[in-house]
């Protein structure tokens, strides 16, 4: 019985409430106008091919105050629209280019070919299609231009010290979770450690700024973070460069980061079978209204809804955004219905894999700085964070962790200190049976210890799961229309799949591991060939195939692709002989 059948008709599934003395965030000015003239661009232009986004990444050429009274003078139509002819004057006007605060920047550390490239890659095919991957980092480098740090009323961008890579296409900025197969992959393969640095400081900036690391580095991002990996990034950078100065640099700034984790907003409390309590994570945004580069979409999902309602789903999509899933049945009670996006009831497996990671890095790192204080702390809430894992996530009869869902519990309370916690009372027939590649990404994240007996059996379900395709692992088994379900697969998941198949030392592991990366390699190149660009999402049942479905089309670039296949040849190389062509 999977978690439909038990709850998603129940009226008591815990929603998320406020934390005391952290009220939502609010639209600056800017962002408040862009989503204003945003609505009035769908409108006037219609639904073929509108991207809302483009319009609250406009940098303004005059004074906020100035550019307002200019749009509420335009002369309306008597259906209240602006003519196309009149807004798109307006816009050329008043308005540059999105994207056009970030210049191009050619790194200091980019060779045309890095000593040592690809040592494995015996392919001259493969060989010459990985230099031109190589050289995209050319193509997605960028600086912020200063005006941006200058006038920041006039841009949504925030200000960055450093170059920076971009994902490309419609995403102009820096982003989050993209920059770890950016950086900790792709300008590893590459040998560009000194931009690889610069990128991780300007995550640190964010950190020092904000508190956490946001969605992306936008003004409307700041109501949410995204999976935390800076820690990750880090060791990386660390391992590749042995760098002790720089980790020294990044400690205060991962401590905070995980304050960040640890607060109210995203933390919940669970008490398993036995009494046992244990406290796990979810994703939370700080935010109860439209998103503002997706408003006029939000605003459609939710137009059925009460008042009340629409401010918790829209709560529950900017969640399922700080989730890098965006948008995916796995977080809706009704697997093909938006508007039953539940995120916040989730306490997501993948979530607290990437937490109890980034407690292993920091007590490591507190080794490597002498901190022996935090050092035996991290690793004691690693091993908390292991415990709560394989008592609420943990699925015997599966084989694999699997999402929990949080029913209300009215009587579950208990106090501490001079904060009140809600504990939930386990509860299996809760657990989310459907499969998920997130279901397994505990593996690459180390919280099995090396040896586990339970091993075998994880690699049998794998192999039974249904994700096994033959160009690529698919983020879910349905097909609902969304961009993080059937048929689309997406870099990152790839790589994590194939990483924690193989750190399991299982020969039966490590040859599945090895047929998802030769896959992955198969359909990038043959894709690359056909299109002339990375892609973002492939289709995981046919080589070659380009990804569909969301709230945007499909974009090409594509940072972290670039960089997972680069960390594939690097590791698994390509033979001379077999051919790259589609089999």
């Amino acid at each position: 019985m999977d978690y439909a059948s038990a709850a998603a008709n129940s009226e008591d599934l815990c929603m998320w409430e406020p934390v005391a003395g952290a009220p939502p965030a609010t639209q600056t000015p800017l962002e408040s106008f862009l989503t204003d003239l945003q609505s009035a661009a769908l409108a006037s232009f219609g639904e073929r091919d509108f991207d809302p986004k483009l319009y609250v990444d406009l940098p303004l050429r005059s004074a906020l105050s100035v550019t307002r009274t200019a749009f509420e003078a335009l002369p309306r139509l008597c259906s209240g629209k602006i003519a196309s002819d009149t807004l798109k004057h307006f816009i050329d006007k008043f308005f540059d280019v999105p994207g056009s605060d970030l210049l191009p920047h050619v790194p200091k550390d980019f060779r045309s070919e890095p000593e040592g490239f690809l040592p494995l890659v015996k392919s001259q095919e493969a060989r010459v299609w990985a230099l031109k991957v190589h050289a995209l980092w050319l193509q997605l480098s960028r600086k912020v231009a200063e005006n941006v740090q200058n006038q920041p009323d006039m841009h949504t961008l925030l200000p960055l010290p450093y170059p920076v890579i971009v994902p490309g296409s419609r995403f102009r900025e820096v982003y989050y979770w993209d920059s770890y197969w950016i950086i900790s992959r792709g300008l590893a393969v590459s040998k560009m450690y000194d931009t690889a640095k610069g990128i991780v400081r300007n995550l640190f900036s964010l950190v020092q700024t904000y508190g956490f690391v946001p969605n992306g580095a936008r003004t409307y991002y700041k109501n949410r973070s995204q999976p935390p990996l800076l820690s990750a990034m880090v060791r990386v950078v660390y391992e590749n460069t042995h760098d002790l100065d720089f980790v020294e640099e990044a400690f205060p700034v991962l401590l905070r980061e995980h304050s960040f984790w640890q607060s109210d907003l995203h933390r919940v409390h669970i008490m398993d079978r036995k009494g046992h309590k244990h406290s796990l994570n979810r994703y939370s945004a700080n935010w109860i209204g439209p998103r503002p580069e997706s408003s006029t979409i939000d605003k459609q999902i939710a137009d059925r809804l009460s008042k009340e309602k629409r401010s918790l789903l829209y709560h529950d999509i900017a969640s399922a955004a700080e989730s890098g899933w965006d948008f995916s049945s796995r977080w809706m009670q009704n697997g093909h219905d938006l508007s039953s996006m539940r995120t916040s009831s989730i306490v997501p497996v993948d979530l607290n894999a990437f937490l109890f990671q980034m407690e292993m890095n920091l007590s490591f790192f507190a080794s490597l700085l002498k901190e022996k204080e935090h050092m035996k702390y991290f690793r004691s809430a690693a091993e908390a964070r292991r415990c709560a894992i394989e008592a609420i996530l943990w699925s015997e009869r599966m084989g694999q962790w699997l999402d929990y869902w949080l029913p209300y519990s009215k009587h579950s309370t208990y106090s501490r200190g001079h904060g009140k916690f809600k504990f939930h009372v386990l509860d299996i027939v809760n657990q989310n049976v459907n499969v998920f590649p997130s279901n397994f990404i505990p593996l690459w994240c180390g919280v099995l210890r090396p040896g586990d007996s339970r091993i075998e059996n994880i690699v049998k379900a794998f192999s039974s799961s249904g994700l096994l395709y033959s160009a690529g692992v698919p983020s879910s088994l349905r097909q609902t229309g969304q961009q993080w379900d059937f048929p689309n697969a997406w870099a990152p998941l790839q790589h994590m799949i194939i990483e924690g198949l193989d750190w399991t030392n299982s020969k039966d592991a490590q040859i599945i591991a090895e047929v998802i990366a030769r896959r992955w390699i198969w359909t990038n190149y043959n894709s690359f060939n056909a299109t002339g660009e990375m892609q973002e999402k492939l289709d995981a049942q046919i080589c070659g195939k380009v990804g569909y479905g969301g709230e945007y089309k499909p974009q090409a670039g594509f940072g972290w692709s670039n960089g997972v296949v680069l960390a594939l040849l690097q590791k698994y190389g390509w033979p001379e002989d077999p051919t790259l062509t589609c089999r």
